[in-house]
């Protein structure tokens, strides 16, 4: 079970290190504006700055969680439990926090979370099978 949790919480990782890119690298793009509901050109640039604080803390929660992953099987199972609660935690706290405030975003919520909580979940039946 511990495999296919990390493996989950690493493809959590990676959807958010994407949404980094979108946020903070591809924001005015026609394309990226349409994943988000961004009507305009103006309204990109407007909500720029906030978008690009966003993606970083997309990326962030991405590297603290890739990190755990990379720690586990190198002998520091310790610290990258705690990395990988701390950061797989956060995607799945974001994602219910726009889940509960925007019911119309539930797909992309249910993107943001699911694979980080079913990784947690795989994570813990693996160290109650130990």
């Amino acid at each position: 079970m511990t495999v296919v949790g990390l493996v989950l919480v690493s493809l959590g990782a990676v959807f958010h290190g994407y949404v980094f890119v979108l946020e903070s690298l591809r924001w005015t793009r026609p394309a990226t504006r349409a994943v988000f509901g961004v009507g305009s050109a103006e309204e990109a640039e407007t909500t720029r700055p906030l978008a690009f604080n966003q993606g970083f803390y997309n990326l962030f929660i991405a590297v603290v969680t890739i990190v755990g992953v990379v720690l586990v099987p190198a002998g520091a199972p310790a610290a990258g439990y705690a990395l990988i609660l701390a950061g797989a935690g956060s995607m799945v706290g974001a994602g219910l926090v726009l889940l509960l405030s925007d019911p119309s975003l539930r797909r992309a919520a249910l993107l943001q979370l699911t694979p980080p909580a079913l990784g947690l979940l795989a994570l813990g039946i693996g160290a109650l099978l130990r």
